[in-house]
């Protein structure tokens, strides 16, 4: 696999697990039971944690990275 291979891949599978990622704990202003600011969207998140998300998806796309790349070593 040639290096600019692999940040493609790697690129796609972070933004892949990225959008996987998203919803996990995410809770809108009716459900956390808080008052919604005038003219934003009751269903916006309250808070989400998008620095956490951010390494979980680091984390994990590195994970399977890892195992592609060992992969396609392996298979030649």
């Amino acid at each position: 696999m040639t290096p600019a291979l692999g940040v493609a891949v790697y690129f796609t599978i972070w933004w892949v697990v990225l959008f996987a990622v998203l919803p996990f704990g995410v809770h809108n202003a009716t459900e956390v039971e808080t008052s919604v600011v005038k003219g934003a969207d009751a269903g916006a998140p309250v808070n989400p944690h998008l620095a956490l998300k951010a390494l979980a998806t680091t984390l994990i796309s590195g994970v399977l990275f890892a195992a592609l790349y060992a992969y396609a070593v392996w298979m030649g």
